[in-house]
């Protein structure tokens, strides 16, 4: 395949709104984006200033009067619960008593965890999102399946197993030897292959024990450049609860900071319940939230605070969180997170969200020189909107009168349908409900 050239409207971030103002938004009303044979990004401009750079023999793609973006970048969500997304229940733990483990059981069975890896795979791409950081159950099964349909479709994807040895069902808990044995397995057989990333996983902190954290230590110290995901802090009587089980530490976040889990490239879902002590130990030493508002609400979890973080340079990502969010579409965890910003009486402009959905999703997993935005060099990932995929959508946006306005209607009123394509290495991979 030779060099491609694109021609839509081109937003992107090239740093945060918060820090550079409107400097950090790029925008191109008649863009072009050159992509070479590789998948890689050479150059994006104004299209009546690159023309000179083609020669004809280009395959050329024409999105005007759609927009280029940025793929998404969802920074936590569970593929093991796609099948239990708008299950009834009270909060937390009740929904994982009554939902989650059970479905979590079933990825013992290879067969249903390949299934299910490839519908979620494909709901991802329909919706936008071109990497995520991704949850598998405690089998090693389930994190080889999706693992192999990520590398199947080129896809940028961090993932790890489950470790989780007690406070749950015998069927989905490990033991801290089979843990390290499955986690290394994983290591060695994912790591680093393609574009594809392993995440230590540790459920959260009341499902391990410090025998299990001490093998998470260890295993970061034997192997470098791996991830941490994790929950902290969702729920009230989740972090009591880590307080009975672990009375020595002085938060929740702290049993993970014992452990060495507090550093570059970790990535805690949540956050909800921090004091500024704990912010101001992510800022220092890297890590990162995944700020997850549909879930927080369906889960009656409670309000982020996302300028309590920011304060400390805290990263902050965009998570679906599915099954306890309820859309894998990006476009409606924004305007949930920007009613949550309302109601705890924080600041989340529509830059803001875009910012957090792509290069800040990028810098939270510290992919940031792979993908996030369209500096020459990153991978073509890239979404294609249709700013009027439905009649108020087009109305509403005869009327806008800035790129801010318009990007703020866009999150308000779009989901899935007002995607138009989504490509990776610059190859179409889905378009109207179509793999490619």
């Amino acid at each position: 395949m030779g060099k491609s050239v694109f021609y839509a409207e081109i937003i992107d971030f090239i740093g945060e709104p918060r820090v550079m103002g409107e400097n950090a938004i790029r925008h191109f009303s008649d863009g072009m984006m050159l992509v070479d044979e590789s998948g890689k990004i050479e150059q994006v401009g104004d299209a009546s200033n690159m023309r000179n750079l083609l020669d004809g023999s280009e395959i050329v793609v024409d999105y005007r009067g759609k927009v280029i973006m940025p793929g998404f970048v969802d920074t936590h969500v569970h593929y093991v619960q796609t099948n239990i997304i708008a299950s009834y229940g009270s909060q937390l733990f009740d929904w994982l008593n009554k939902y989650t483990f059970p479905e979590e059981a079933r990825f013992a069975d290879p067969v249903y965890a390949s299934e299910a890896a490839q519908f979620f795979i494909n709901e991802l791409l329909r919706n936008g999102t071109t990497s995520a950081m991704v949850f598998a159950s405690s089998h090693k099964t389930s994190a080889d399946a999706i693992f192999e349909e990520a590398r199947k479709r080129e896809m940028c994807l961090v993932a790890g197993k489950v470790m989780m040895d007690c406070n749950a069902p015998a069927e989905i808990c490990d033991t801290p030897e089979s843990a390290y044995a499955d986690c290394k397995a994983l290591i060695t057989t994912w790591h680093g292959k393609e574009r594809l990333h392993y995440a230590l996983t540790p459920r959260f902190a009341p499902t391990s024990t410090e025998a299990q954290l001490e093998v998470v230590q260890s295993l970061l110290h034997e192997f470098d450049d791996l991830h941490i995901q994790t929950h902290v802090a969702e729920n009230p009587q989740e972090v009591a609860w880590v307080a009975e089980l672990f009375p020595w530490s002085r938060s929740y976040l702290d049993v993970y900071d014992r452990y060495e889990m507090l550093r570059e490239k970790a990535v805690y879902a949540h956050c909800i319940y921090l004091d500024d002590h704990d912010r101001e130990r992510m800022g220092a030493t890297g890590a990162s939230i995944s700020f997850c508002p549909t879930s927080n609400l369906f889960l009656g979890s409670g309000l982020f605070k996302i300028n309590e973080n920011q304060k400390f340079n805290v990263r902050v990502g965009i998570g679906s969180d599915v099954g306890g969010g309820t859309s894998f579409s990006i476009l409606r965890t924004l305007h949930e997170a920007y009613k949550v910003s309302q109601m705890a009486r924080q600041q989340f402009s529509a830059f803001d969200a875009f910012y957090a959905a792509t290069l800040g999703g990028a810098r939270s997993l510290y992919l940031d020189r792979e993908i996030g935005n369209f500096g020459g060099g990153k991978v073509a990932d890239f979404v294609v909107l249709n700013t009027r995929a439905t009649p108020l959508l087009s109305r509403r946006m005869d009327v806008v009168q800035s790129l801010e306005e318009k990007l703020f209607v866009l999150m308000m009123l779009g989901d899935e349908h007002t995607v138009h394509a989504t490509h990776i290495l610059g190859k179409l991979v889905y378009k109207k409900g179509i793999a490619g």
